[in-house]
């Protein structure tokens, strides 16, 4: 299966530009955080705003726009108690980005969380409902035309290699992006070398890493060697994560500052996630037009 990542990586002479943070922007503009939905509610109540932020961000210079679609697996649906159609619930959420294709030259990564709550250690949903969970989420994000599944804050074991291999047994074209502690091991206790060295049996388009902050991502690259395809987007709002209120600690400036010493490791691309805004995605547009040269 070809790369599109690397391949458009190639043509434009430099890494893609994912874009930033969405939930934390809808809850910042006044939209109120769901307990189980968290802001992907808003796809249903206040679509406009949700694809104002898309938007945004591709005016910003993303190459790649995120589907609001964290919460849309039907884990967290059944828990709400809504009675929300899942299958409707996710082909609404994805079309706010995917309507705008014909408008920006973008690809659409549609995003697949983990089952439970994203810093949650310990599983308390049996295996055949988180099964169900990622493979019934992938199959509507795919089949809503996203152009690959952006499995997003992943740190069990169990889960990512369910979601790798169900993805690269169907051909589904994905990306795996880990969150990892201080310690450099998953929430579930393995390194996190180990699990990027499973997750390259299964033919990702690229492994990624996201919601760290940047020093905890340092001695990552620091200590790893990458013979692959990789990305990262990292943490410019939480400094932990039990705080409940999202907002920038990390200046667009300081974070392109962070991001400069990890370009010569060569990442397919680079964004940003919880806590940042469109002006992290622009500065770092800027400088690519500046440095890099198609």
């Amino acid at each position: 299966m070809e790369n599109l990542l690397l391949k458009i990586k190639k043509r434009l002479n430099r890494p893609l530009i994912l874009d930033g943070a969405i939930g934390s922007l809808l809850i910042d503009g006044g939209i109120e955080e769901d307990k189980y939905l968290w802001s992907s509610l808003a796809n249903l109540t206040k679509s406009e705003a949700v694809r104002k932020i898309h938007i945004d961000y591709a005016l910003a210079g993303a190459d790649i726009i995120t589907t609001n679609t964290f919460r849309t697996n039907p884990s967290a649906v059944k828990l709400s108690g809504y009675g929300i159609d899942v299958n409707e619930f996710v082909n609404k959420s994805v079309r706010l980005a995917t309507d705008l294709k014909d408008e920006f030259n973008i690809l659409v990564a549609g995003s697949n969380a983990p089952a439970e709550d994203c810093y949650q250690k310990e599983r308390t949903i049996p295996l055949n409902e988180l099964e169900y969970n990622h493979k019934k989420h992938i199959e509507l994000l795919w089949e809503s035309g996203v152009d690959f599944i952006l499995n997003e804050t992943q740190s069990h074991w169990d889960e990512i290699e369910l979601i790798a291999e169900f993805c690269h047994s169907n051909r589904i074209p994905y990306v795996l992006s880990l969150y990892f502690l201080d310690n450099l091991t998953l929430l579930s206790g393995e390194p996190v070398t180990e699990a990027v060295e499973m997750i390259l049996q299964y033919s990702p388009m690229a492994v990624s890493f996201n919601c760290v902050p940047p020093s905890n991502f340092e001695k990552l690259i620091s200590s790893i060697r990458l013979e692959t395809e990789w990305g990262f987007y990292l943490n410019c709002g939480l400094s932990s994560p039990a705080e409940q209120v999202i907002s920038c600690i990390i200046s667009p400036d300081v974070y392109l500052s962070d991001i400069k010493k990890w370009l010569p490791y060569e990442p397919v691309f680079v964004g940003a996630c919880c806590g940042s805004n469109p002006e992290h995605i622009k500065k770092i547009k800027e400088y690519f037009d500046e440095t890099h040269n198609s």
